[in-house]
């Protein structure tokens, strides 16, 4: 409790440097930003779905076929609010569970008509004014209210937000609005707001992102007027006190895009931001690309795909769930910011209608004590059931602070701040079997070791169990509401045989005092460019300062405590390299990757004609600065699109550039043995513009 009481006095702090203009007002929350809300591997989210939690306010419900009395039409509103929210962490539902951030449904305002086949617009997901609220949800008086009233019980907002479409073409034609003036619709489409190339078949990667997801209108992003007003939208929130943004659908919206649109998220306001992309149980090369490249992390998928074949379709083994943690510990770049979950509103509720609720508790307690940041989908703590959407979306059934599940989350939650090791720890497997998995998570002095036996009615004979923890008696941290026990670690490691009861969790953990060496845990904004402040979070960095790298190059350090450093990126060579600390020791701890960018982005979209290929080749995209690769092939930008808004021999691709920057570049063609051949004769020259998207298009140099 001392090192979080003393973490959380020496990061309030004062910025200078966040003091930004906007619109010709001076923003005090960015003068006075202490970066708290770029690390989330401590907090715990509960996902609202708004409309469907509480009303707390009748009076703003809506009337006709939009509304459903009684939420007997789970395809119509049913009355949730912000005031609902409000009443529950008034309350103490929300706050005594031990969560610490709110995941809400997108807030602007949307379509008012039915859709064709009768649906409403409850979710929040079809937007027609990026600028104005959902009535049906309040007023911005109202999500002010939400704001200061989680902010006052040390809980954080994280709004989703939806740049990718507005609605579907059935409704409003697609219509999109600037703050009550209407901009255009989809099918009389004149300034070219959106993409009018038809409907995805999801085929390849392009498909999906230059053609609409199902019905939806899809925004051109790449567009300098809508690259803009979605600027301008996001900003608008961002001045309301938010604390972090949920991207929705990011597989089918342009990387570089995005990637521009999220580095001027930091540079206004820099908060912890992760998108959607739904994938399966191995994603893919596309999505962990995205994942280690976009400047966001992601929902993350395939661990919510395994954790429910596993635990709770029994279709797999724990084998299945280690071999998971394995793999996304190599995959992804920065796995401790992965969101992770075991339901939310896309796919099946975990409890399932007539099984044992115990499977609940134990697949709450995996997802509160293993890697990433957890979000509980709401009523997952009362036993909500439900299959797909929206059976997935019913109204809150309950707010019972008595169940197990709630008492779980109640009881683990605040480990995530007081154990480093739950935050940002790796994982060893340290007993497997079908049924049961023992794993010990360690950082720097900090352990948290967990036992799970997944079958609810047989026991296992726990033997030869070693673990790192220092030698003592080890009482479960859940009190034996799983039926857990005590766990005697002796001197070498070794701990005695027990048995491992039917659907028994028992958790163990160890908390140093200080840690031993300096160990950086996250860093966040995970990019930045030279200027920007940019916190570290570890333990063992010391009372005294040190020296902080990237690559070789010293940082200036605007604070430094035994946890927590900010520090002032540099103004050095771009790229991919690893930040590291060395205390005043001298002792320098591990590397942490992360990307600096050349200075201010913007995406342009790089076009090259008459580039013939043969059978097997793609082109890709290289040039001078770093997010162009820096002339080395292995880095270029690509493979390239030839399909949908260009077509072959054209390629083109949207890329995420310094603004006001001469850039030289070519274009080469690379086989299916990753031979190269480089485009001949001098580079081409561009200069990037600043403060709008820009195309340029060149020919193919033979």
């Amino acid at each position: 409790m001392f090192r979080k009481l003393l973490c959380t006095l020496v990061t309030i702090i004062t910025l200078s440097a966040w003091i930004v203009s906007h619109g010709g007002e001076v923003h005090a929350s960015n003068a006075t930003n202490d970066l708290s809300n770029v690390n989330y591997a401590e907090e715990v989210i509960y996902h609202i779905v708004t409309d469907r939690f509480k009303d707390g306010d009748p009076d703003n419900n809506p009337q006709g076929q939009l509304f459903s009395n009684g939420c007997s039409d789970l395809t119509k509103y049913c009355g949730g609010d912000w005031q609902g929210i409000i009443d529950e962490i008034e309350s103490g539902y929300l706050p005594d569970m031990g969560i610490t951030a709110l995941w809400i449904s997108p807030p602007v305002e949307n379509v008012f008509d039915l859709h064709p086949e009768g649906f409403s617009s409850y979710h929040g997901y079809w937007a027609r004014d990026f600028k104005k609220t959902n009535p049906f949800f309040g007023d911005f008086d109202d999500f002010s209210r939400l704001i200061e009233t989680a902010h006052a019980h040390d809980i954080k907002v994280v709004i989703d937000f939806v740049p990718n479409h507005t609605s579907p073409v059935d409704i409003e034609d697609g219509a999109l609005y600037d703050n009550g003036t209407l901009l255009g619709h989809y099918s009389t489409d004149a300034n070219n707001y959106f993409y009018n190339y038809g409907g995805s078949d999801f085929s390849d990667y392009e498909n999906s992102i230059y053609r609409n997801l199902y019905d939806l209108a899809s925004l051109n992003q790449q567009h300098s007027f809508i690259d803009k007003y979605l600027k301008e939208s996001i900003q608008l929130w961002l001045d309301t006190g938010i604390d972090g943004i949920r991207v929705d659908a990011v597989a089918h919206m342009p990387l570089g895009w995005q990637k521009a649109f999220i580095s001027s998220v930091y540079d206004y306001n820099p908060v912890f931001t992760f998108g959607e992309w739904f994938t399966g149980a191995q994603g893919s090369n596309h999505y962990h690309h995205f994942v280690n490249n976009s400047g966001m992390s992601a929902l993350d998928f395939r661990y919510a795909q395994v954790a429910q074949d596993v635990l709770r379709n029994q279709k797999g083994t724990m084998h299945d769930i280690y071999d998971m943690l394995a793999s996304t510990q190599l995959d992804y770049e920065r796995p401790q910011d992965q969101v992770t979950f075991i339901d939310n509103h896309d796919i099946d509720r975990f409890t399932v209608e007539g099984r044992d609720t115990r499977t609940t508790d134990i697949g709450l307690a995996f997802l509160l004590t293993s890697r990433g940041v957890p979000a509980i989908y709401y009523g997952t703590e009362n036993y909500m059931t439900g299959k797909g959407d929206p059976g997935n979306r019913k109204m809150m059934e309950s707010f019972d602070q008595t169940t197990t599940a709630y008492q779980v989350i109640q009881k683990l939650a605040p480990l995530r701040q007081e154990n480093k090791a739950v935050a940002y720890g790796s994982t060893k497997e340290r007993w497997i079997n079908d049924d049961v998995l023992i794993y010990e998570r360690s950082f720097n002095g900090d352990y948290l070791l967990v036992a799970i036996n997944k079958n609810v009615n047989q026991a296992y004979t726990i033997s030869g169990l070693l673990t790192e923890m220092p030698a003592q008696v080890y009482h479960d941290v859940l009190d034996s509401l799983l039926d857990g026990q005590s766990l005697a670690v002796k001197e070498n490691g070794t701990v005695d045989s027990f048995l491992l009861g039917p659907g028994e969790v028992s958790v163990w953990q160890h908390i140093s005092e200080s840690g031993s060496a300096p160990v950086i845990g996250q860093v966040g904004p995970p990019m930045g460019k030279p200027g920007d402040a940019v916190k570290i979070s570890g333990s063992g960095f010391g009372s005294e300062p040190g020296t902080v790298y990237f690559r070789d190059t010293k940082i200036d350090v605007l604070t430094w405590d035994d946890e927590t450093i900010v520090i002032t990126l540099p103004e050095t060579l771009g790229g991919k390299a690893q930040i590291s600390v060395t205390n005043s020791d001298g002792v320098t701890s591990n590397g942490y990757d992360f990307q600096l960018l050349t200075g201010k982005q913007e995406s342009v979209r790089f076009v090259v004609d008459n580039a013939h290929t043969n059978y097997g080749e793609n082109v890709y995209l290289v040039g001078n600065v770093p997010e162009l690769g820096n002339w080395n092939p292995a880095d270029a930008i690509g493979p390239m699109f030839n399909q949908v808004v260009y077509s072959y021999p054209t390629w083109y691709y949207d890329v995420s550039v310094p603004a006001d920057t001469a850039l030289e570049f070519k274009f080469i063609i690379v086989d299916g043995n990753g031979n190269v051949t480089w485009e001949s004769g001098g580079n081409h020259n561009y200069r990037v513009t600043s403060g709008s998207t820009d195309t340029v298009r060149v020919s193919f140099r033979r």
